[in-house]
């Protein structure tokens, strides 16, 4: 029998400003984050380090339907909580369905019905992968396990098991967050997004760690190894926030690590791979590549797999050019700006360039811009 975890609805239901169905809270108060015939993963409010927060689940699982529903035409797209009547998220399947509540279906939460936003079409629901089935949550749960076809299909027959769910063995009590004041005042919100520039409007965005890890060597060394200067402004913005991640996105290679882990060795990886794709394709792959004059050298990845780098053009580094090596666009023209002024248009939402992510047209910069600093377990 699956061990249940504590709950305390009053704060959760506080925290969301919601009801929430008695079905689920009885679901939830006896057996816990729950896997339901092998296939169903209904999520309650608990937290596993490094595995699984509900808040966090909850505000993710919105945001990338949100972000999906604008695909279909306006007036079919489902809104989504916190947005009056909006959907709200209970679980997901093995097949990446998305399984929510309509909450616009009814003032009284144990009569709302479920939507399902299915990885595909599915038979009988006009080939459209968001359905709105008229069933509550156990009246759903029902319905996969029945003997007969009905149409729409829900998964199934599912077996009408129960079993904790395999990654949370460890699942504890969720705390609801408490309310975070702004980070910013309105002035110093308009000085991050809009007239800061360089490293002050920068560190205003995203704040740079107090102990920046750059590794167990040297500018000169590296230099050395490399046989080349690198740009001054990458200099002073690594010394001011080290290796990281920006926006949870863009890797910048940790600069002065020794090792079989360093700089260059990312570097030669890097190069290695394009110029074997070059080999292949070399109009898709047209730049040269480090140390030829004027090659591509990479200092920076995306979790995507694009690279950001320097065209290594003339004898002063300084004067590079800064590009993008792509992964799912054409190659484009070197970028206009320096380093840390396109660091801060990205962040800001206003550089466009194939190969860099921008953030969603609901997402506040000042919350979704950031640097997650590194330290020696990092492998880039």
């Amino acid at each position: 029998m699956p061990v249940s975890v504590p709950v305390d609805w009053a704060a959760v239901e506080d925290w969301l400003g919601l009801r929430l169905p008695a079905d689920y809270k009885r679901l939830a108060d006896r057996y816990g984050p729950l896997d339901f015939g092998e296939y169903v993963w209904i999520h309650v409010p608990c937290v596993q380090r490094e595995r699984f927060d509900y808040g966090e689940w909850l505000h993710a699982t919105h945001r990338g339907a949100r972000i999906g529903a604008r695909q279909l035409p306006e007036a079919e797209r489902p809104v989504f909580h916190p947005e009056p009547g909006g959907l709200v998220a209970w679980g997901c399947t093995r097949g990446s369905d998305v399984l929510f509540w309509d909450t616009s279906a009814s003032a009284d939460p144990d009569r709302w019905t479920v939507v399902v936003q299915h990885s595909g079409a599915v038979p009988g629901s006009g080939l459209l992968r968001w359905h709105r089935y008229d069933l509550t949550l156990t009246d759903y749960l029902r319905h996969t396990v029945r003997d007969t076809w009905e149409l729409p299909s829900p998964p199934g027959p599912l077996p009408g098991t129960f079993a904790r769910t395999a990654f949370l063995p460890e699942a504890e009590a969720w705390t609801p967050p408490a309310p975070v004041p702004p980070r910013l005042t309105e002035a110093e919100r308009r000085i991050a997004l809009e007239t800061g520039t360089g490293l002050d409007g920068l560190r205003l965005l995203s704040p740079p760690p107090e102990r920046p890890y750059l590794g167990d060597g040297s500018w000169e060394a590296l230099f050395a190894e490399l046989g080349t200067r690198l740009p001054g402004e990458y200099v002073r913005l690594m010394d001011g926030y080290g290796a990281g991640i920006w926006s949870g996105w863009l890797r910048f290679h940790t600069p002065l690590r020794t090792g079989e882990r360093r700089f260059l060795t990312h570097v030669e990886d890097t190069v290695g791979a394009y110029r074997q794709l070059k080999d292949g394709d070399p109009d898709w792959y047209p730049l040269s590549v480090w140390p030829e004059p004027g090659g591509f050298l990479p200092f920076a990845n995306s979790i995507d797999g694009d690279y950001l780098g320097w065209l290594t053009e003339g004898g002063d580094p300084d004067t590079w050019p800064l590009i993008v090596w792509p992964r799912h666009a054409d190659q484009g023209p070197p970028l206009g700006g320096g380093l840390i002024d396109t660091l801060l248009d990205w962040q800001r939402g206003t550089l466009v360039t194939g190969g860099f992510a921008g953030p969603d047209e609901d997402d506040d910069p000042v919350v979704s811009a950031g640097f997650e600093p590194w330290d020696d377990s990092a492998y880039w």
